[in-house]
């Protein structure tokens, strides 16, 4: 049936069949999508704004949190809206081309988030284990390049990648899936080594290859903090931990996201969605909250808004009265 309307159309639009009895569970999927999309929002943009606002927080750890944390959101646009869609809609189809679109799109924003963590990693190794020349090594210009890079080269080779496989001819129009992710590649009539092996490049440039750069850096860390006084000590732990979160957390969900595609057929769809919806709702509201409890500079300044935002509505409560 997906074919034949699909050759009604003439358009080549593909299926998204990762959803469980749309039809009983919609309004359920609907205030659920709706309700963490506007708290991801909220949750992240408190942060960085908190971070524009505060000039103790002009730090370059603070900076690379703040990128994170837009970069959590960018994410989460890339896929709600659609998700929202979706789920109000009598058919949940995407086009053959805004489907490689938004593979190029979450995947970019992924390998971005695993760039942000091994800059904010480099940022915690010179600031530990060589403070006296933390403010020379990380100035204005050196965060700027991490930044430009860290969204930069992710975009520029995923968009090679998203390219190659946009132009291969596709025989199946079902995806198993609520978002197009990996699963794309296995509607291909053909499958193509080009692009298996520009795949495996890309995990290993913007996956393993910061994740173990980031662990030598850790380590170094951990090493040098053993070895100095109890006040390192604390600094390290306090600074560094909730980044080590972060990653174990982010790397945790890419790990789902290969078992997902790698293990499909064998994995039944309710368990499926349930681990799908999980790279979707759970790390963007992750990780505000862990920087937010976490992180001593930002905790206080949260804690102060919310004192004022409470005096304010008791305020106006008190008004009212008189």
């Amino acid at each position: 049936m997906d074919e034949d309307w699909n050759e009604t159309l003439n358009i080549p639009f593909i299926t998204l069949g990762g959803y469980v009895e749309m039809e009983k569970y919609r309004y359920l999927y609907l205030v659920v999508i709706f309700t963490v999309y506007i708290l991801i929002i909220c949750f992240n943009s408190t942060i960085v704004c908190l971070i524009v606002k505060h000039q103790n927080l002009h730090e370059p750890m603070y900076v690379f949190i703040a990128a994170l944390l837009i970069n959590s959101v960018f994410y989460s646009t890339i896929t709600y809206p659609k998700l929202l869609v979706d789920i109000l809609s009598e058919k949940q189809v995407i086009s053959h081309s805004m489907c490689h679109f938004q593979f190029f799109m979450l995947y970019s924003s992924g390998g971005s988030e695993f760039l942000l963590l091994a800059a904010m990693a480099y940022d915690r190794y010179v600031s530990i284990c060589k403070p006296l020349q933390h403010p020379i090594i990380m100035n204005k210009t050196t965060i700027i390049i991490f930044l430009v890079l860290a969204w930069l080269l992710p975009s520029l080779q995923f968009a090679a990648h998203a390219a190659l496989s946009s132009y291969r001819k596709i025989c199946g129009f079902t995806l198993i899936g609520i978002f197009c992710n990996n699963s794309v590649f296995k509607l291909h009539c053909v499958s193509s080594r080009v692009i298996t092996f520009y795949g495996v490049i890309l995990f290993l440039n913007l996956g393993i290859f910061p994740l173990l750069y980031i662990i030598f850096t850790y380590t170094k860390i951990c090493v040098v903090s053993y070895r100095s006084c109890r006040e390192v000590r604390r600094k390290a732990a306090q600074t560094c931990l909730p980044h080590l979160l972060v990653l174990i957390n982010f790397s945790l969900l890419v790990a789902y996201d290969v078992i997902i595609v790698r293990l499909e057929s064998y994995i039944p769809k309710t368990a499926r969605l349930i681990m799908t919806l999980q790279l979707i709702l759970y790390h963007p509201l992750f990780n505000p909250i862990i920087y937010g409890l976490k992180m001593k500079e930002i905790h206080k300044h949260l804690k102060g808004l919310f004192g004022r935002i409470i005096v304010n509505l008791t305020n106006v409560s008190t008004s009212r009265e008189t």
